[in-house]
């Protein structure tokens, strides 16, 4: 099974930009459609964007244009983009497959939105 282990979260301020990092290990990542994964406070987890294994991407409506899902085969890595970030962005951030049977959560980085 797929380890995961997120960073790069943080604080920023309206506008501003991040890089969210996913590192899996073990598994068969390379086979996998990968997908990053928000939770806000109080709420479900949700999806935000995912990236198939040739590249082909498909994002929420509420981050298209502003988010941008890449990976790393050989160095079985998966990283989000975040620009204009916006304070409804703020959450705790996962990645995983995109679909069931999921791996073990991690324990995702907490981006914070705010001025």
């Amino acid at each position: 099974q797929v380890q995961l282990v997120e960073s790069g979260g943080g604080l920023v301020q309206p506008g501003g930009s991040l890089r969210l990092s996913c590192a899996a290990s073990g598994g068969d990542f390379g086979v996998n459609t990968m997908a990053w994964y928000r939770q806000a406070p109080g709420k479900q987890r949700v999806q935000v964007a995912y990236i198939t294994t040739s590249g082909w991407t498909n994002y929420a409506g509420s981050v298209q244009g502003r988010f941008t899902i890449s990976r790393d085969n050989v160095k079985s890595m998966v990283y989000l983009q975040m620009r204009n970030l916006k304070p409804e962005d703020t959450g705790v951030y996962y990645c995983n497959k995109e679909s069931g049977p999921f791996s073990s959560w991690g324990q995702g980085t907490q981006v914070t939105v705010s001025s």
